[in-house]
């Protein structure tokens, strides 16, 4: 029982981490867009590009996520993980 929820505390961690990380990608896109267009005075073209780039990157920390630990075997995920290294 003591493994199951230490597996269960270790998937939490994971999504809520995941979950982090795409919102962080697209506030930083987005800052660093309005940042570029208060320098450039370029409004509002570097704030929707780097938007956009944001959502794309947060998007894929999700497919990422999925890709190595959506299966629940931890084993596996492992395994993935040195073979893409």
């Amino acid at each position: 029982m003591e493994e199951e929820k230490k597996r269960v505390i270790r998937q939490l961690f994971l999504l809520s981490s995941t979950g982090l990380s795409m919102v962080l990608a697209i506030f930083i896109g987005l800052a660093f867009g309005v940042f570029l267009d208060g320098k450039l005075n370029t409004r509002p073209w570097f704030t929707l590009i780097f938007l956009g780039l944001g959502i794309i990157a947060g998007f894929r920390n999700i497919f990422w996520f999925i890709r190595h630990y959506g299966t629940g075997d931890d084993e596996k995920g492992k395994k993935r993980d040195k073979q893409d290294d």
